[in-house]
């Protein structure tokens, strides 16, 4: 029987993320009561999905896991703003599951589920052909609402690009920037509350003026946002003002940034009825968002949109045999990000493996961290740590925190380096 003494157990999931998985592993399952031939299915390839498949193996490697993605090649929409600006490639921000297949034996399908019986504990898959399982993991990432904005549709996005889901969209918005006029206006649609990465839009709109100001110094860019605030709003803005000057500017909801009217012909969005418009050069719309439709078709969501589910083992609230990570959850204060991803996915593996195992779940310490370039050498920084308590997913109070607002220069180049520095260590530990 192995045993996970603590030691070990760092050395195996890296001191970064070691504290939340060894709380949700809690100690090592007896193994002679194991029944072997249990089945665990994965939907969904991303930071989430690909950890839980990646930590099922590893905390018990009698289970025979199955993830299944479309995609071949994943580009994670973390780091996707680096392309925009200019610093990075698409192939930067690739992910393969080679290793995956390889190093831990866990067999990938390159499909789409089309259906998902929890009456059955049965996965029908768009070839037709079905999978059984004993535990589902579901995490199918984020879908977009059309009723975002009269006007919207998928079509929409063909000329106004949401560039939230990384690949195609993603290089079609870079080619859009790089082909607009010096002194024209890239308007950003920011979503309102809860969305995929808080900070996302904020990123992207410094890695443009990044581009901007190399490429481009007369244009303009123009964020029309469906909120009041933002997250690390106070430091993106002395950011803003220190790096690119007036070049940026920024419309709370108050103020005209409601969105509610969309002319992709024109090149137009509208706000207060119509009473206040604004036409853009490259329009990038990131609409609404809602739950990853294979979530939704499976009854899986509530009246939000989201998936319910108990904060303590991420097993849906509807159909307990299923467990939803990733953005589609509803994670108590939990923010949807790669990083929360990635610690729910160590999370679930663990609470699945001790179900298998006959033993209750331990309450679990779950991080979140996130990065943002201002410019390819000013970084910025957030951090909070979480716990489970009287049945939801609290911040502990004092833990974590901000880049401190009057930093140095070299502080801020350093907080850079560690935003690559988190890149590497994030992807390696999903996919690698």
């Amino acid at each position: 029987m192995t045993q996970f003494t603590r030691r070990k157990f760092i050395q195996m999931v890296g001191a970064g993320s070691a504290t939340a998985a060894l709380t949700a592993c809690g100690t090592s399952p007896d193994t002679s009561t194991k029944q072997f031939g249990r089945n665990v299915v994965v939907i969904g390839g991303g930071p989430g999905g690909a950890t839980a498949a990646k930590y099922l193996k590893r905390f018990g490697n009698d289970i025979n896991v199955t993830l299944i993605e479309p995609k071949a090649t994943y580009h994670t929409c973390f780091g996707s703003n680096w392309v925009l600006g200019g610093i990075a490639e698409m192939a930067d921000i690739a992910q393969t599951y080679g290793q995956l297949q390889s190093a831990y034996g866990i067999k990938v399908i390159a499909d789409t589920v089309t259906g998902v019986d929890p009456e059955r504990n049965m996965v029908t898959l768009s070839n037709g052909s079905t999978l059984p399982y004993d535990k589902l993991v579901m995490s199918p990432g984020i879908d977009f609402r059309e009723d975002s904005a009269e006007g919207y549709s998928k079509a929409v996005a063909d000329k106004m690009p949401h560039a939230w889901q990384a690949g195609p969209q993603t290089e079609l918005l870079h080619r859009q920037l790089q082909a607009m006029p010096n002194g024209g206006t890239f308007i950003m649609v920011a979503p309102g509350n809860p969305f995929r990465c808080p900070p996302g839009p904020y990123e992207r709109a410094s890695m443009v003026a990044h581009y901007f100001k190399q490429h481009k110094p007369r244009s303009k860019i123009l964020i029309l946002d469906n909120k009041e605030k933002f997250s690390k709003q106070g430091l993106f803005m002395a950011g803003w003002k220190e790096l690119y000057g007036d070049m940026i500017e920024w419309v709370p909801s108050t103020r005209g940034g409601q969105i509610d009217r969309v002319d992709a012909d024109k090149m137009t969005v509208y706000s207060d009825g119509g009473i206040n418009q604004f036409k853009g050069d490259v329009i990038n719309f990131i609409p609404r968002q809602q739950a990853g439709a294979i979530a939704r078709v499976s009854g899986l969501t509530n009246d939000t949109g989201w998936c319910p589910v108990n904060q303590l083992t991420f097993a849906s609230n509807i159909h307990p045999d299923i467990h939803v990570i990733g953005d589609s959850s509803i994670a108590g204060a939990m923010p949807k990000s790669g990083h929360s991803a990635n610690t729910q996915g160590k999370l679930v593996a663990a609470a699945i493996v001790r179900a298998l195992d006959g033993q209750d779940p331990v309450v679990p310490s779950l991080t979140n961290t996130c990065y943002s370039l201002v410019s390819p050498d000013h970084g910025i920084s957030v951090a909070a740590v979480y716990r489970f308590d009287d049945g939801s997913i609290k911040g502990v109070a004092g833990a974590g925190g901000v880049s401190p607002a009057n930093a140095t220069k070299e502080f801020r180049a350093q907080e850079a380096n560690y935003a690559r520095g988190w890149y590497a260590a994030i992807t390696k530990d999903s996919w690698s």
